[in-house]
């Protein structure tokens, strides 16, 4: 079975199949990563607004999870991400 097999049957926009790519080649076995939304953007030669984008579509179709991250005095850290 192909590692995106099921990516390439869903009609997602192609700025959301290579954040999905991008991300899947960054993830642990478990599927997790943590990647910085800046850090996907220039990885990706994408913008910051076209990667958010990108994930608001992964996860409005069901193909990736996001869980905030805070630092422990209140502050936002990057996101966690699992690719499903």
């Amino acid at each position: 079975m192909s590692l995106f097999g099921n990516l390439y049957q869903q009609d997602l926009p192609p700025r959301a199949k290579t954040v999905y790519m991008y991300l899947k080649d960054r993830s642990n076995a478990d599927g997790e990563c943590w990647p910085a939304v800046k850090t996907i953007a220039k990885d990706t030669s994408l913008s910051v607004s076209t990667v958010k984008r990108a994930i608001a579509d992964l996860i409005r179709c069901g193909s990736l999870t996001k869980e905030s991250r805070y630092r422990e005095n209140g502050s936002h850290t990057s996101n966690r991400y699992f690719i499903k």
